[in-house]
C-alpha cells in the first residue's frame, strides 16, 4: 500500500489535533528531508512550532491506516520515502 504526501499530512493533522485537542483545521504541516535529519515535519498548532521525527510520522500513519483503511500496520512495515514527493511504502 502507499500512502500519498497529502495523506501524510493529513494523518499528522489529525493526529496532532487529537493530541492537542484542537480542531483539525488549526494545525499546520510542512514534511522535510534532508540528509543529516531525515524525514521531519514542522508542525504549527496556535501559532506554536515543533518538529516531529520519523518516529512521529510514522506513529501518525499508522493510526491513519488504521483509522481510514481498518488495517493495523506497525512501524516496521512503513517506508518513508522520496520520489517527486514523500511518500509511505507500507508492506503487508
Amino acid at each position: 500500500m502507499r500512502i500519498t504526501m497529502d495523506e501524510i499530512v493529513n494523518a499528522v493533522c489529525i493526529h496532532m489535533a487529537e493530541r492537542q485537542e484542537m480542531p483539525v483545521a488549526a494545525v499546520e504541516v510542512e514534511l522535510n528531508w534532508d540528509e543529516d535529519q531525515g524525514y521531519t515535519a514542522e508542525v504549527w498548532v496556535q501559532g506554536r512550532s515543533r518538529y516531529l521525527v520519523e518516529a512521529n510520522l510514522k506513529e501518525s500513519i499508522m493510526r491513519y491506516v488504521l483509522a481510514e483503511y481498518d488495517q493495523r500496520v506497525y512501524p516496521s512495515q512503513i517506508s518513508l520515502q522520496l520520489d517527486e514527493e514523500i511518500y509511505a511504502q507500507i508492506e503487508a
